[in-house]
């Protein structure tokens, strides 16, 4: 591609971003790595205890995006104080909404017998830790908002190394198995979260938040919860039928799901520029530069799903082994191995557009959006399980959500209706 003058801010910006996205579903790809060792049981519970967990949390994402794009246009509109006041009520906002996570919940997502039961447990000791991870999205929406994306990195990069030593120390050292793995996670969320408060007040230094302001953020923020609501449910759908079909058939979903979310949150590395790059220039009234950065943004997006998915084909035969050596998901895995690598440059084009339209605060057409293609889902997914399709034809029907939501995701952005000028009222 063409050198482009707003390339250097997007790296920039996309670079620390990659790091701290990366770093967050690496909790569940290593429980994945290191329960899966311990046999197709393990798994299986993993599978279900971890996809429930991860939507939970997903669900709660709103604080971060909304308010990264809230705190930018704030700060492009010169409103920096008005920007540390909102930040400084996240946090609040954030015990306020959050649940407990302790209640059981794996039958409704298909657990059976010794599944269930390990599923249970994990679900019990790993909600302790949902308190703590909200504190650090808050904290993460706000930096993000003022441009700051290498403190978060610094932060996440040590809560995984410490997660990933305790684990192997509990799973192994005192032979704890699966709950070893959920309370290494835990403890590394915890020292993530206070990590987050206190960077977060030395920068706003406890203002007390602006009421009309976090009025205006729930409901974005409500529009970003039933986008994120319906797309979880997708996948928690896929779970679910893919575990009435067999251990097999979920253990490598579960391999293939914690792979897609990774390989996603890396691609939204640009996105969040994009959030933190439009909305700064729409608040400045700079509505043709936000555009063409945003152009900009969904090229690179692009071309980075597309070396994704040529490594996924590269290294099929390789990466479902590092995750269990049981034939029988090995095999299932590499059903949908193909499928899987064509889907990552949709989801570079996809997040790219999120990111600019989360940034825009266009969130209204965003829910709309991902209920349209979840529509399109839920019925292959169910047509997959009374038909006998396999897990090829649940993964088939997450391909044609990825395709909804980049048709109607695109056709948005050629409009003009998004770019809106201006601080948010």
């Amino acid at each position: 591609m063409r050198r482009s003058p707003y390339d250097r801010e997007i790296l920039g910006l996309a670079v620390p971003a990659l790091g701290a996205l990366a770093a967050e579903p690496l909790y569940v790809l290593v429980d994945t790595a290191i329960v899966g060792h311990l046999g197709t049981l393990q798994l299986a519970a993993l599978a279900i205890a971890a996809t429930a967990l991860t939507s939970a949390f997903t669900i709660f994402n709103f604080l971060t995006y909304g308010t990264t794009a809230r705190v930018s246009r704030l700060h492009g509109a010169g409103q920096e104080e008005q920007a540390a006041r909102l930040g400084a009520g996240i946090g609040i906002v954030l015990l306020l909404v959050m649940t407990s996570l302790a209640r059981p919940i794996a039958t409704l997502m298909g657990g059976k017998g010794e599944i269930l039961d390990q599923a249970t447990t994990y679900l019990r000791i790993a909600a302790l830790g949902a308190p703590f991870f909200m504190l650090a999205s808050a904290g993460q929406g706000f930096l993000r908002g003022i441009s700051d994306l290498r403190t978060p990195l610094y932060i996440l990069v040590v809560a995984h190394v410490v997660n990933v030593v305790l684990e192997l120390l509990f799973v192994y050292g005192f032979g704890w198995g699966l709950r070893g793995s959920a309370w290494g996670t835990v403890i590394a969320q915890a020292g993530m979260g206070a990590a987050f408060v206190w960077v977060q007040a030395r920068a706003s230094g406890w203002e007390p938040p602006d009421l009309t302001r976090i009025r205006s953020l729930m409901r974005i923020g409500g529009e970003i919860a039933v986008r994120t609501t319906a797309l979880l449910g997708s996948f928690l759908i896929a779970s679910a039928v893919l575990a009435r079909i067999g251990p097999a058939s979920l253990g490598a979903h579960q391999i293939a799901f914690q792979l897609f979310v990774f390989l996603a949150l890396v691609l939204d590395a640009i996105a969040i520029a994009g959030q933190v790059m439009v909305g700064r220039m729409l608040g400045a009234g700079d509505a043709r530069g936000a555009r063409v950065a945003a152009t900009r943004m969904i090229g690179w997006a692009v071309a980075a799903g597309t070396l994704f998915g040529l490594g996924l084909l590269t290294l099929g035969g390789v990466i479902p082994h590092a995750f269990t050596s049981d034939r029988a998901v090995i095999e299932r895995a590499h059903e949908i191995w193909p499928l899987f690598a064509a889907m990552m440059p949709l989801n570079g084009a996809v997040f790219a557009l999120d990111g600019i339209l989360i940034g825009a605060g266009d969130t209204r057409f965003l829910m709309w959006g991902m209920l349209a293609a979840a529509a399109v889902y839920v019925p292959v997914a169910l047509l997959a399980l009374h038909q006998g399709w396999g897990i090829l034809g649940v993964w088939a029907g997450l391909a044609g959500l990825i395709v909804v939501r980049l048709l109607t995701c695109g056709s948005r952005f050629l409009g003009h209706r998004w770019a809106l000028t201006g601080a948010p009222a």
